[in-house]
């Protein structure tokens, strides 16, 4: 009997259909759903404690306002998520949940240097995945925690090298008629031009359109997840991980394309997709996802 290939399943700030996100409940109810991997957002407080939090500021999910950078960690023990849930520090999560793998969005600068720490404390490096739109902090972020602890985790690219990936994927369209190899050896290029700039990864994480700014307001979809993207992707050993999908025709789409992983807020439908596919529960947090 053949098996499906493992797909990374990834519970975007946890799963909580009441809005509770990047809340411990919210964490726990993707790990009882079977979810290995747990997509989280760090902003650190003015006194250097890392929060799994999306946003810089506490006005749009919490009962309070402010900026979290301007804010100490013990000015916060009150502030709850949706009106019940209290925030978590990201040192709290992994030790409250040890069998759950994160992939990390570094959100601010104050993050760059504490998250390192935290990761390096909590022995935490070996089930983390670390990104950060921002080319600049996921590469600092990526070198101390090396520094720390030996050892570099898995990362996905920042905005540059997704970009580099997309525009290398709409050059294969015409080059890959002459060879396929063209695109490898530009890619190459590529890389060596930025490479004290872009840090290496081994996954891209994006949307399956972006929109395009345009002069006079007017925006542009710009098609990046598809069969070409996916297949230069996977033929430079490249991971792609699509977000944020939510609905069951366009799980079983992208999985047809080939895509590595699914970023969603429907854990419970994903799960169950993958479960008619013979691909649930995740098997292991394979190195390749």
């Amino acid at each position: 009997m053949s098996i499906e290939p493992q797909v990374a399943a990834l519970a975007h700030r946890g799963f909580s259909l009441d809005g509770h996100e990047n809340t411990l409940r919210a964490f726990r109810a993707a790990a009882d759903l079977g979810f290995v991997w747990v997509e989280t957002d760090v902003n650190t407080t003015s006194d250097g404690v890392v929060l799994a939090f999306h946003d810089p500021t506490l006005d749009r999910v919490t009962n309070t306002s402010g900026d979290i950078s301007d804010v100490p960690w013990s000015d916060l023990d009150d502030v709850r998520i949706g009106g019940t849930e209290p925030l978590s520090t990201l040192g709290e999560l992994l030790r409250a949940l040890p069998e759950q793998h994160f992939n990390i969005d570094v959100k601010d600068e104050s993050s760059v240097e504490a998250l390192p720490q935290v990761i390096a404390d909590e022995g935490a490096v070996d089930r983390v995945r670390v990104t950060s739109f921002s080319e600049n902090r996921r590469r600092r972020a990526l070198a101390s925690i090396e520094r720390l602890t030996g050892k570099r985790p898995l990362t996905s690219a920042g905005t540059v090298g997704a970009a580099g990936l997309t525009i290398l994927s709409k050059i294969a369209r015409v080059t890959d008629r002459t060879s396929p190899k063209i695109a490898t050896v530009i890619w190459s290029a590529m890389t060596k031009l930025w490479a004290s700039k872009v840090a290496e990864f081994d996954t891209v994480q994006l949307p399956v359109t972006y929109d395009l700014s345009l002069p006079g307001g007017f925006k542009l979809p710009v098609s990046v997840v598809n069969q070409k993207f996916v297949e230069v992707a996977h033929r430079l050993g490249i991971a792609v991980h699509v977000w944020t999908i939510n609905d069951a025709p366009e799980m079983r789409r992208l999985l047809d394309l080939g895509v590595d992983g699914l970023v969603t807020d429907r854990g419970d439908i994903l799960a169950q997709v993958l479960a008619d596919r013979g691909q649930w529960p995740p098997r292991s947090a394979s190195s390749r996802v």
